[in-house]
């Protein structure tokens, strides 16, 4: 019997190193999750809680709206990339402002955007708050 464990021995660290990395391989897939979801406006790298899954804005792909009391011929629009995060996935799209998306088994909308300050030199896209909502599932 004892020589028979002795045999095992090298097959026994094989199979703990194994799930180790199988276990760590798992966790890095995963994402880090860098902040607790929000209700509400959120800033980029934030997460935000929608009624269904999660959404990080991540940056700003396209911002051509007019600025606050400019009159435009054309509107521009609003494009971001966000990461849509669910039960045990997560999916980057871009989302144009007012667009639904398909997303799981409902419709995300990026509904609302802040735009910086139009007379600050030091403002950037860091300064904008982003407001989603989803709809469908249940």
């Amino acid at each position: 019997m004892i020589a028979a464990m002795e045999r095992l021995r090298p097959f026994r660290r094989l199979v703990l190193a194994t799930l180790l990395v199988a276990w760590l391989a798992a966790c890095a897939a995963a994402g880090p999750i860098t902040s607790q979801p929000i209700e509400g406006p959120v800033r980029l790298g934030e997460i935000a809680s929608v009624d269904g899954p999660k959404v990080r804005p991540d940056r700003v792909i396209e911002d051509s709206r007019c600025p606050a009391g400019v009159q435009c011929v054309v509107a521009g629009r609003l494009i971001v990339r966000a990461t849509v995060l669910g039960g045990g996935w997560s999916k980057q799209i871009d989302l144009t402002l007012g667009v639904p998306v398909p997303v799981a088994d409902g419709q995300l909308t990026l509904l609302a955007a802040t735009a910086p300050p139009a007379d600050s030199a030091t403002a950037s896209t860091s300064d904008m708050r982003f407001t989603f909502r989803f709809q469908g599932g249940r």
